[in-house]
């Protein structure tokens, strides 16, 4: 309910009391995270601009087919994919209300993220030993900070993870932490769309240049 104040005539205070517009349970956090989602979008998307513009620029320096490895890249590439996969598994047992099922798939999906991760800090530890820094050139400066931003994003995914992973050990599946893990549910595959863009812009056009 809510009240409205309003002056009289007299101008003694009149009171009027109206019925407040009903909402769903959890309909702001849904909202809310919607609107982070598409300002992700847009970060993404300007950093995917800056890569197309200064993607050419090398400076004398080593180019994409010199440095990128796509087998591994594939590799890399299949971890996030089969994280998403058995996310979706979570999902399924989540409305079953399986409760130890739901904590295995979860599990599963931060091991194949975790491996992404690793793979992919393996990947910028043999690039900087080979002295291709983000300081080396336009081209090196945009390939780090696009996939550094999507790896920061997955690793913060996984702290989320493991969060929720131990608030559904302690309160179960309440419609609170259903809710929780559906939105990271969206983020997660946000993050595998984002990650599909990075893989063919950056790593297979930039072989294939």
């Amino acid at each position: 309910m809510t009240i409205a104040v309003n002056p009289s005539q007299t101008g003694e205070p009149v009171f009027y009391v109206a019925d407040e517009h009903p909402h769903p349970e959890g309909w702001s956090t849904s909202l809310g995270f919607w609107i982070y989602l598409m300002s992700d979008c847009l970060i993404f998307a300007i950093l995917f601009a800056t890569f197309g513009v200064l993607g050419g620029n090398y400076a004398a320096g080593p180019a994409p087919k010199d440095l990128f490895d796509l087998n591994l890249v594939a590799v890399n590439t299949s971890m996030l994919l089969l994280s998403s996969i058995t996310y979706g598994f979570a999902m399924l047992t989540m409305q079953q209300n399986k409760v130890a099922q739901t904590q295995v798939w979860l599990a599963i999906t931060g091991l194949f993220g975790l491996a992404f991760i690793g793979i992919e800090l393996t990947e910028f530890a043999h690039m900087i030993h080979e002295g291709a820094t983000p300081q080396r050139s336009a081209f090196l400066s945009a390939f780090f900070t696009l996939v550094g931003t999507h790896g920061l994003h997955v690793s913060c995914g996984l702290i989320w993870l493991v969060t929720l992973m131990v608030q559904v050990q302690k309160f179960g599946l309440i419609e609170a932490n259903r809710r929780r893990l559906m939105c990271l549910s969206m983020f997660w595959h946000f993050l595998d769309v984002v990650w599909i863009g990075v893989f063919t812009f950056v790593y297979l056009l930039g072989v294939l240049r």
